[in-house]
């Protein structure tokens, strides 16, 4: 495995950890560093070994959803190049890896016995990792629903839940002895309010109460893969990951501050008090009015299901949201969609911004998880599942293979890993941070052209180019070792 020197120029076994890498100051010792991918944005054989079409595979093939047409057939072709990858990983030095398991890979309907060829990828990528020393983190729905169950009502209808559980008691039959932690769903929010509100991701609905009743159905899938989990006695810890955003009003004004209350029902409430707090939240009618009255999806005893006990929380965060009142997109409250709650967000001309628009706040990053365990003392311990940043990349000729001198992503991870130890030491359970990504990926309705990427992805060729950032991780993981011995 070819390997250049760090950004620095210096190895970690000269480095001081507390000059320079001070963002590890305060991490405990067995902090867990890790990366992170999901399935559809970087496996490809979209249709190989009995693997059925998601919701991704559909909505790609509309016209206009996706920039540059792209698709996830091929993506990273990680499906026939996972034991490359894991090498990088391996070079790289993780305590853990993050990836998803593809739905319609084990079931290609959704419903139905494993599809034996999908999990025996799985299986084989479990013992790569395992042999190479790294701690299998799967991901059980990263936003792949099978086409099948969209076509009997998606998340909008109860038995998506229901078989969600079944899907999982199958993956946990076949990992459940090798697995290190379990992530039930990811960034339900984006599922819900993306999928069925926006439109702007799979399957591209925009609904009110369709939206609101998808929200609670992926809290209830949640609650019945957990039981499901429990109840094959998985050997890892159990979890789940939201996107909880930091809202920073535009103005000190009544009605922004009022935009921001809105809000926070709809970002970071609709999961946290379901999850942590045994209640739904409280300014729902504020929020959503007519869309939030006669809650029929809800039943007596879901709030105990969805708020069973987990073992860690997973936080994915990228930037902070400034936010300004707004008047209602569109003044039918029947045609309304769940994200029009009066509330419109505000640009900033006084920060960085990564190539996806997004302001980069690390502080705000330090707001957040005080802020969180400060409102929800029952929270589990946490993990940083994702975080990370787009930006220009651009190849070099110097090195055998070409570098990516990208200094702007070092310093974000730099200073947002800062952010994390600040958190610690203010007293928050933090226990591991992943970023987001090992690979340039698919990058959802942005398709190609956003790099998210320690390792740079040359889609033409499938050629695999550590980055400058890939090289400093490497050396502040080893230097976090070196201090805690």
């Amino acid at each position: 495995m070819h390997s250049s020197n760090s950004a620095s120029g210096d190895s970690a076994d000269s480095a001081d950890s507390a000059g320079r890498f001070p963002a590890l100051t305060g991490l405990p010792p067995d902090f867990t560093f890790g990366t992170a991918t999901a399935a559809y944005q970087i496996e490809g054989a979209h249709d190989e070994d009995g693997r059925g079409p998601s919701i991704w595979d559909t909505y790609c093939r509309e016209p206009g959803r996706i920039e540059g047409a792209a698709t996830g057939d091929v993506a990273c072709d990680h499906y026939h190049r996972y034991r490359e990858d894991v090498a990088l990983l391996r070079e790289l030095g993780v305590d853990s890896y993050r990836f998803s398991v593809s739905w319609p890979r084990v079931q290609p309907t959704g419903t139905g016995p494993a599809n034996a060829p999908g999990l025996d990828f799985y299986d084989r990528l479990t013992d790569e990792l395992l042999a190479a020393g790294i701690r299998p983190a799967v991901t059980l729905y990263h936003w792949d629903l099978p086409q099948a169950l969209e076509d009997r009502g998606g998340w909008r209808v109860r038995e998506t839940a229901e078989r969600f559980a079944a899907y999982t008691a199958l993956v946990a039959e076949r990992l459940g002895d090798r697995v290190h932690r379990w992530i039930t769903l990811n960034e339900p929010f984006c599922s819900a309010f993306l999928g069925y509100a926006t439109g702007r991701h799979a399957p591209g609905a925009r609904e009110g109460r369709g939206a609101l009743a998808a929200a609670h159905h992926l809290l209830v899938g949640h609650g019945l893969a957990v039981r499901a989990l429990r109840a094959a006695d998985v050997a890892g810890e159990i979890g789940i990951t939201l996107n909880p955003d930091r809202l920073l009003p535009a103005t000190g004004s009544p009605a922004d501050q009022a935009a921001v209350r809105r809000a926070e029902t709809l970002h970071n409430e609709t999961w946290f008090d379901p999850l942590f707090a045994g209640r739904y939240p409280r300014g729902e009618a504020e929020t959503w009015g007519p869309a939030a009255e006669g809650a029929t999806h809800r039943r007596p005893d879901d709030l105990a299901l969805i708020g069973a006990p987990l073992d860690f929380l997973g936080i994915n965060y990228y930037r902070p949201l400034t936010l300004a009142d707004a008047p209602y997109r569109d003044p039918d409250p029947v045609t309304r969609t769940a994200t029009d709650i009066r509330v419109a967000e505000r640009p900033r001309d006084d920060v960085r911004h990564t190539t996806m628009g997004w302001p980069v706040v690390p502080h705000a990053f330090t707001d957040l998880l005080v802020d969180l365990s400060a409102r929800y003392p029952a929270l589990p311990p946490l993990l940083i599942t994702e975080n990370g940043s787009a930006e220009a990349d651009t190849v070099t000729e110097d090195g055998p293979r070409g570098r990516v001198h990208d200094a702007d992503r070092i310093g974000y991870l730099r200073d947002h890993l800062a952010a994390v130890a600040e958190a610690v030491r203010a007293g928050v359970d933090v226990r591991g941070y992943y970023v987001w990504s090992l690979l340039d990926n698919f990058e959802w309705a942005r398709g190609y052209g956003q790099r998210f990427g320690l390792v740079r992805v040359d889609y033409a060729t499938q050629r695999r180019i550590p980055k400058d950032s890939y090289h400093w991780f490497r050396d502040l993981i080893n230097a976090h070792r070196k201090a805690a011995r």
